[in-house]
């Protein structure tokens, strides 16, 4: 008989099962590698860790592993009542946290971890209090993968209205809505409809336009929905929920949306390099982002429109991708 041991978390009301022992270890050379592994080998162990009896449809869980490079102090792969993620700003802070408090791993530095996940390498810092017999991380910090949005204000029809929304990727990629435009307020009593219209957003979204990553194409697919509303804490720029994988919701304020939201905002013009960011979650926690670097993730096929007499002309041009390094900041 399998005997799997997890140790539970959350991160700002956001649930973490972090398995301990008995998982088999995943097979390759990347961690993308690995996360086709264990869809293909052991899908059943995810779905019975993260669905009931033992989980429940909003249960989200990560594995540990060896590191894919040999700079990092391990890899860890993320997954949820649908399948894998490629990348989870929660999960990253659960994990540092648990790494530190229950002495999981030893680090190449103290209270710093460096992760390799499917996106790409993330790299956390813990504020660790040692002071009394039981050590305790009060917050974390991560510097995410980069984040950039992938197309701007793309209309899309569900339920009867025109919607515009931003295809942004922050270690996975998201459609960034307008609650109101949406006619939903992001509040605890309208969640089954906040399900179906993020779902069904999605949808049409995958059904309009291919999303895919620049650089690496395996990081392909819209992972979720983000419906964004007016803070309703002093403190706070925006709130939001996201809706994700299989109508799973968010309830912290989502570590990578929130960097896929700021990618927004900064290619608006509204948030600019080391400005502070504060997300707000559906049920109030809060995350705080911080735009820290500038990269370019490649070249991809984008639209310019030329003015000429008699009409439009539309010119395929190869357009580069300007990219935001973000840290995200979460506290106890």
């Amino acid at each position: 008989m399998l005997t799997i041991e997890t140790l539970d978390a959350h991160t700002g009301g956001e649930p973490l099962r972090l398995i301990m022992r008995g998982f088999p270890e995943p097979e390759g050379a990347t961690m993308l590698e690995r996360r086709e592994w264990l869809r293909e080998h052991h899908d059943d162990l995810r779905t019975a860790i993260m669905l009931e009896p033992r989980g429940h449809a909003d249960m989200y869980g990560a594995l540990l592993t060896r590191p894919e490079r040999p700079d990092s102090d391990a890899g860890v792969l993320f997954m949820h009542n649908e399948g894998y993620s490629t990348m989870c700003g929660h999960g990253v802070i659960a994990v540092a946290t648990l790494a530190f408090e229950h002495e999981l791993l030893k680090t190449r530095r103290p209270d710093e971890i460096v992760l390799d996940t499917p996106a790409g390498t993330v790299r956390a810092r813990a504020d660790v209090d040692r002071r009394e017999a039981q050590t305790r991380v009060r917050s974390v910090r991560f510097e995410n993968v980069p984040s950039f949005v992938l197309h701007g204000g793309l209309p899309v029809r569900v339920g009867g209205r025109e919607l515009r929304a931003d295809i942004a990727f922050g270690g996975a990629f998201y459609a960034i809505v307008d609650s109101e435009a949406a006619g939903i307020p992001v509040t605890g009593n309208r969640l089954d409809d906040l399900r179906r219209a993020g779902m069904a957003i999605k949808a049409a979204v995958e059904a309009a336009v291919r999303v895919e990553h620049p650089l690496e194409p395996a990081l392909q697919g819209l992972y979720g929905t983000i419906f964004t509303a007016p803070p309703s804490a002093e403190g706070s720029d925006l709130r939001n929920v996201t809706i994700f994988a299989d109508a799973e919701v968010d309830r912290s304020p989502c570590g990578t949306g929130t960097c896929a939201v700021m990618a927004v905002l900064a290619a608006m013009g509204l948030l600019g390099p080391e400005q502070t960011f504060t997300h707000e979650s559906i049920i109030g926690s809060r995350f705080t982002g911080r735009m820290v670097g500038e990269a370019m993730v490649g070249l991809v096929l984008a639209d310019a429109y030329r003015r000429k007499f008699g009409g439009d002309h539309i010119d395929d041009v190869l357009g580069a991708v300007r990219a935001y390094r973000e840290r995200i900041d979460w506290r106890r």
